[in-house]
């Protein structure tokens, strides 16, 4: 014997049972990232250069080269770079999506959340990286002017 309104329920259930299994699954991605810091001046590479990078997730200290882990963020990274009577640089790291799909525009937020949480939230760090080495352009030091020099060096009329 069979009844009509038990077949409707159980392709319902299993139809309901297929959709939401897809809906688990997630790829986690870890919210730090490593990077490897490199200075260069004169193209060459100069050690022991303080390094600090700094993001809308925080702020941290490397001596050059070396590396150093960060927090992911859409923001972008800024790199401040210093050695007295070396020089100082001062370097800025875009922020990158490493997703398939490019989560900041409408279809990207459309298919990765498949609708359910509405759109991907823009400042967190999940599906973007920064470039895995970075490499920092410094500029010399200016020689200061010795406060000795005599003063008629200097050109005065009178």
């Amino acid at each position: 014997m069979s009844y009509p309104y038990f077949h409707s329920v159980r392709a319902c259930a299993c139809a309901l049972a297929a959709v939401l299994s897809g809906c688990v699954t997630s790829t986690a991605v870890p919210p730090t990232q490593q990077l490897e810091v490199h200075t260069i001046l004169d193209h060459r590479e100069v050690v022991g250069v303080g390094c600090v990078l700094s993001n809308a997730a925080g702020r941290w200290f490397v001596v050059a080269p070396g590396r150093v882990t960060v927090e992911r963020s859409r923001s972008p990274l800024t790199i401040d770079c210093a050695r007295a009577g070396t020089g100082d640089a001062r370097e800025v790291a875009q922020a990158r999506s490493t997703s398939f799909f490019d989560t900041d525009r409408l279809i990207g937020n459309i298919i990765v959340s498949a609708g359910g949480r509405g759109y991907v939230d823009p400042y967190d760090g999940s599906g973007v990286a920064y470039q895995a080495t970075l490499t920092v352009l410094m500029r010399p030091a200016q020689v200061q002017a010795a406060a000795s020099e005599p003063a008629a060096a200097v050109n005065m009329m009178f």
